[in-house]
């Protein structure tokens, strides 16, 4: 059965890396050959797996979920764009493979979030007394039908999670049903406003760097050529 999942779900990926190829204007283009290649084949290199509940040295946050960090901060997926977070895939179908809380804070889904889930952290680990938001997404099929766990329903708001909390499983919902992304979490590390509300995580400039909280090379333009992996 998995092996049929693996069969099912590969083309979907490597379509989407294909795309991101055909588009990359010099940004990790090296990196993203590697990752085209893990997905051609991905027991080949079970060494660039990363496991759900791992921490890098003495980083603040675990990682969330099992897989192959495929695109990272700043990346380029076509000229003028630069990628707000990090892209995390499994190589499964979509709704297969878990995914838990990266670090403690208060779990918020907005009413019309088929897909996304934000997580407070009252006190960022890396610099006290500043706020910062977690953002996850892609937790739905193509036709939206939620992946996310249903402890959190469409409007729950300020709900305590610990690290490790299961939140859901990985998914490929785009908005689009004729658009899947590829099965995949998207993570990112948003800057607060100001006033106890999340900025827009689309934009590159309202998120942070986020290698210092995995304790990864994942910032595209310090690290243009590898996969990260914990040393």
């Amino acid at each position: 059965m998995f092996k049929k999942i693996i069969f099912l779900a590969i083309p979907i990926v490597i379509a989407v890396i294909g795309i991101y190829l055909y588009y990359n204007n010099g940004v990790s283009s090296a990196r993203t050959k590697q990752v085209f290649d893990w997905f051609s084949d991905p027991s080949s290199r079970p060494e660039l797996m990363m496991t759900a509940g791992a921490r890098c040295g003495s980083a603040p946050f675990i990682f969330p979920t099992d897989g192959l960090i495929g695109f990272i901060w700043d990346d380029s997926f076509r000229p003028g764009h630069r990628h707000a977070g990090i892209d995390i895939f499994a190589g499964t179908a979509a709704g297969v493979t878990p995914i838990n809380a990266a670090y403690s804070g208060y779990l918020t889904r907005q009413s019309d979030w088929k897909s996304t889930i934000i997580i407070r952290v009252p006190d960022d680990p890396l610099q006290a007394g500043r706020q910062i938001w977690i953002y996850y997404t892609h937790m739905a099929d193509p036709q939206g039908n939620s992946y996310i766990a249903p402890e959190f329903p469409t409007g729950t708001a300020e709900v305590y999670v610990e690290a490790g909390t299961f939140l859901g499983y990985q998914g490929n919902y785009s908005g689009d049903p004729n658009n899947p992304v590829g099965v995949h979490l998207h993570i990112s590390v948003v800057k607060d406003n100001g006033f106890g509300k999340f900025k827009n995580e689309l934009d590159i400039e309202n998120t942070y760097d986020p290698s210092p909280y995995f304790g990864l090379a994942l910032n595209a333009h310090v690290n243009p050529d590898t996969i990260p992996v914990c040393e």
